[in-house]
């Protein structure tokens, strides 16, 4: 009997799904019982079908239908809790890919599959191909001899009207959702899940140091022209390199390359070619699965899926990265021209100079665009909006300094990723918890009622609020300093136009030991507005215990079996112990990393420490813990911080050295 099916999303791509439902109503398979769409779809859009029910609401229609199946092809953002409400009626989903816009909703979204029992497939067709297994089986086989990396190189043409055609698109968010709708994560996705899975690199756990370069050639948010390389759990570099602003269209491809030949992968077109050495090239077209008939045949026959959720771990690991790294940089005017269709383009479209050939020399040789030496890639790797913070030549911290956010996270400077010298990342950014938790940042929730922590305002005798108040962190300045690694910058803080404070920011990187360093971050705010102000927390405004404001340093959240870090200080232990005190260092332990924070000065040990590790991993100051910190015209007040960032999990004796450590060679 054939499956009763739901579409979602039957516009746009989601025409494909319905042209492939009708396909397969037709062999009796799959029956259309209802497709949801906010606007209802005409006669003529469902020509062939039998009058499916139609309905805007999800859940109503799949009680209504007795679904069991829901095909979701929605924007981005809508995917999680669009697969969760098809399974929390049991219906099992065919979810359009990217599986989410975020590795925390990729999280949510399995343990809600696993708590239902619903089936999901996620609609990477690429891996449909029967020529994914006959590439594997060659390799494995010893084929091409000893593979030495894997190259995937995409060229399409977009045109401006691309970006225009639904309100997602081009975003990294939209309302404070995260979208992350960029070529590396959606149009030409295909590529990087494709070259994971033929080195069967495919679970979360698969892959490792991701190093991406994210350009914009296009007036958007994400990137348009992009190369990733990372390293597998085989020891196998993986080179994606994709653009939308191509010269003219190409097939994408993947190359697997070996040390006695190659397999070319045109996934696509199904098309493999084999280049031996002493052989004669030889190309074969193999057959495709369909997804959908492949989940059919998994609840019908118990066939295994071809792309279930958690297969898709490590692509979604890469839109982790992609999500909370850095926006793309733009790329300069002269790296890339106009067309204005007539060459065959579809429309007004923007081209980078020498992509096309770019993108397949960087599957060539798994390089990169800067290691190829594209000018353009140099330039714009140094776009003001980041600066990098290194010792000794090594990376540990990005600063974001103009970033690019919704309003209603107020938008400021951020550190993230911050590192150990042994590589682990110890922030996290915009995680699903709290979206508007910036790595580290200066974030006070009330100045003077405007909100430049993010997110909703706590209000007396009502709770947390909604409200249009949030203000921006604006820079405005580098100064320039005679000390090495030391950084000195000017900001404004503002509302609607008008300034509140002036900020004097001071950011210093030192070197303590071979597995730890020290960021000393010093705040000097000034009362600028003609006016007394003053500052607030959600304390001083009716949420006992909430005093939090001031500097921020949002840690990451642990995988589900790993257990809460750990928080200490001198003399007590636990969330409980240590919220709250006055402590002159403070540690957080995770798994492979401890940070030790030490007030810089004397004004700054005096600030209560605001701790969680319950909720989430954080770690700030309070500068309204019980009531409000005034602030007169012209006035101004400072604060220093210098935080340990270690590799391993320090006990309190370590931790109390490296805070001593940390004060003395800051003080020096």
């Amino acid at each position: 009997m054939s499956l009763p099916v739901v579409l979602a999303g039957a516009r746009g791509h989601g025409r494909s799904h319905l042209r492939n439902i009708r396909r397969l109503e037709q062999s009796g398979l799959v029956r259309l019982v209802g497709v949801c769409e906010l606007d209802p779809l005409s006669p003529a859009e469902l020509e062939g079908f039998d009058a499916p029910e139609q309905s805007a609401d999800l859940g109503e229609l799949l009680d209504r239908t007795a679904a069991r199946i829901a095909v979701v092809c929605t924007p981005i953002h809508t995917h999680t809790d669009l697969a969760l409400t098809a399974a929390a009626h049991g219906v099992h989903t065919l979810l359009e890919k990217p599986t989410t816009a975020s590795y925390p909703e990729f999280e949510r979204l399995l343990a809600g599959l696993d708590k239902s029992g619903t089936a999901s497939q996620i609609g990477f067709q690429s891996l449909g191909s029967h020529a994914v297994d006959a590439i594997r089986e060659l390799v494995l086989d010893g084929a091409i001899g000893r593979v030495r990396g894997i190259g995937a190189a995409g060229a399409w043409v977009r045109d401006e009207a691309y970006y225009r055609r639904v309100p997602w698109a081009g975003r990294r968010s939209l309302d404070g959702r995260d979208v992350v709708d960029g070529v590396l994560t959606n149009p030409l996705a295909h590529a990087v899940a494709t070259a994971l899975r033929l080195d069967g690199s495919d679970r979360a756990e698969d892959i490792s140091g991701i190093e991406l370069e994210q350009f914009r050639a296009n007036d958007i948010e994400a990137d348009d022209t992009s190369c990733l390389r990372l390293r597998t759990a085989r020891s196998t570099p993986v080179t994606v390199a994709v653009t939308l602003c191509a010269e003219r269209n190409a097939e994408p491809y993947v190359v697997v390359h070996g040390t006695e030949g190659r397999i070319t992968f045109w996934y696509k077109q199904d098309r493999v070619r084999v280049e031996r050495t002493g052989r004669e090239p030889a190309e074969t077209v193999y057959g495709r699965t369909d997804l959908l008939e492949n989940l059919v045949a998994h609840l019908d026959q118990g066939a295994e899926l071809l792309v279930p959720p958690h297969r898709t771990g490590a692509f979604m690991r890469i839109l982790e990265a992609v999500r909370t790294g850095p926006s793309p940089a733009p790329l300069p005017a002269d790296a890339w021209y106009g067309a204005d269709g007539s060459d065959g383009g579809t429309g007004p479209r923007r081209i980078v100079k020498g992509v096309d050939a770019l993108v397949a020399r960087s599957a060539e040789n798994l390089a990169t665009f800067a290691e190829l030496g594209a000018d353009w890639a140099a330039r714009a790797a140094t776009s003001p909006e980041t600066t990098v913070l290194r010792l000794a030549g090594r990376p540990v911290a990005d600063y974001v300094h103009r970033p690019r956010l919704p309003a209603t996270l107020s938008p400021r400077p951020y550190l993230h990723p911050v590192r150990t010298l042994g590589g682990l990342v110890v922030t996290e950014l915009r995680p699903a918890d709290h979206a508007h938790h910036l790595g580290v940042s200066m974030a006070v929730p009330d100045v003077a009622g405007v909100n430049f922590w993010g997110g909703r305002t706590y209000v007396r005798d009502r709770g947390p609020v909604a409200l249009d108040n949030h203000g921006v962190q604006e820079h405005t300045d580098w100064l320039e300093t005679d000390t090495p690694g030391s950084r000195t910058q000017e900001l404004s803080w503002t509302r609607e136009g008008r300034e509140l404070l002036s900020e004097r920011r001071t950011i210093r990187t030192h070197a303590l030991s071979a597995d730890a360093w020290a960021l000393d971050f010093t705040s000097t705010l000034t009362n600028v507005s003609g006016a007394d102000l003053s500052i607030g927390s959600p304390a001083t405004n009716g949420r006992p215990g909430a005093g939090y404001g001031g500097f921020f340093w949002r840690a990451p959240k642990e995988g589900a079996a790993d257990p809460r870090p750990e928080v200490f200080t001198a003399t007590a232990s636990g969330e409980d112990a240590v919220h709250g005190s006055t402590a002159e260092w403070l540690a957080l332990a995770g798994q492979g990393w401890t940070l030790v924070f030490a007030g810089g000065d004397e004004e700054t040990r005096r600030d209560p420490w605001f701790v969680r590790t319950g909720q989430y991993p954080g770690v700030g100051s309070s500068l309204a813990r019980e009531r409000r910190l005034p602030l007169a015209a012209g006035a101004g007040l400072s604060r220093r911080i210098v935080t340990v960032v270690a590799d391993g999990r320090l006990d309190r004796p370590a931790a109390a050295a490296l805070a001593a450590r940390a004060r003395e060679v800051a003080a020096s």
